[in-house]
């Protein structure tokens, strides 16, 4: 649903501890120190381990110990775009931030991407395919392996694919493909369908 031309995102009503990690930008093991502790309320999926926190009881905490609820509050989604073509990036990063409420920085080269990653902890990484300065398979492999990442959704941007070379990127862990990456809107709809904390 679109008004005043931005995306809008709904927010999930119900987090995993690994989204919360995200949104305060801590470690998942601090998350599930603060839920074990009783700082943080929230529930225990029955017959598992995995924990879930309210998206009102996570505001309460967060306002409770002075941390900025604005990300959570708005839908701010943070994407981490990884292009060697610094105009072609800059030109989909405006667009982005036009259409919806997103924090965009650009990496073009592998080195760069890992790094920033660590420091922004990405909800989105978009990652051009026909790159030579980076390797996004091993982005992929490296996100899916780190802790840390664990929330973050990986889309790979590649024009012109069939779909059997889709089903093989899904396969290696990306989590979405767009095969019409000049399109805005294919990139958005996917960024929405896949994006691990809001919807």
């Amino acid at each position: 649903m679109a008004a005043k031309g931005k995306l809008m995102i709904k927010r999930k009503d119900v987090l995993t501890t690994g989204q919360v990690a995200q949104i305060c930008h801590v470690a998942p093991r601090t998350v599930t120190k603060w839920f074990d502790s009783g700082q943080l309320k929230g529930y225990r999926i029955p017959g598992s381990r995995d924990r879930r926190i309210p998206a009102g009881e996570l505001i309460r905490f967060m306002k409770a110990h002075n941390m900025p609820t604005d990300e959570l509050e708005k839908g701010h989604i943070r994407i981490l775009l990884i292009d060697s073509r610094v105009e072609v990036a800059r030109q989909l990063a405006r667009d982005l931030q036009t259409k919806g409420s997103f924090s965009v920085e650009i990496a073009q080269n592998s080195f760069d991407a890992g790094l920033m990653a660590q420091k922004m902890r990405p909800n989105i990484i978009l990652v051009e395919l026909m790159n030579p300065d980076i390797d996004a398979h091993e982005m992929c492999s490296y996100v899916c392996d780190n802790e840390e990442l664990k929330d973050c959704c990986v889309i790979a941007l590649a024009g012109g694919l069939s779909s059997t070379e889709v089903q093989a990127l899904l396969k290696q862990g990306f989590g979405g493909v767009v095969t019409e990456p000049v399109n805005i809107n294919k990139i958005l709809a996917c960024i929405q369908e896949k994006c691990p904390v809001f919807y």
